[in-house]
């Protein structure tokens, strides 16, 4: 089974979301729809980013670090440097 890390950008106040799931697009529907409790008020999403993973436990340690402090600067310098977004 693969995991999938991703990162979602927020379309109405261009803030970031980041998850595990093992159905990419399924989940991005759920954001998308208002489904998932936590991104409900900010709903249209788009997919700035994903990693794939076979391990369950891989993919949520990748998951915590991007949400650190460091991590989240990390990605950040990474995405937005390279798309010059």
């Amino acid at each position: 089974m693969k995991f999938y890390l991703y990162v979602l950008r927020s379309k109405l106040d261009s803030n970031l979301y980041i998850g595990v799931t093992n159905d990419l697009y399924k989940r991005i529907e759920e954001h998308n729809s208002g489904a998932q409790h936590s991104t409900r008020n900010r709903k249209g999403f788009t997919l700035i980013f994903y990693e794939v993973f076979f391990n369950k436990g891989d993919a949520y340690k990748r998951e915590k670090y991007f949400k650190s402090g460091w991590g989240r600067k990390h990605l950040r310098h990474a995405l937005f440097d390279t798309l010059r977004v």
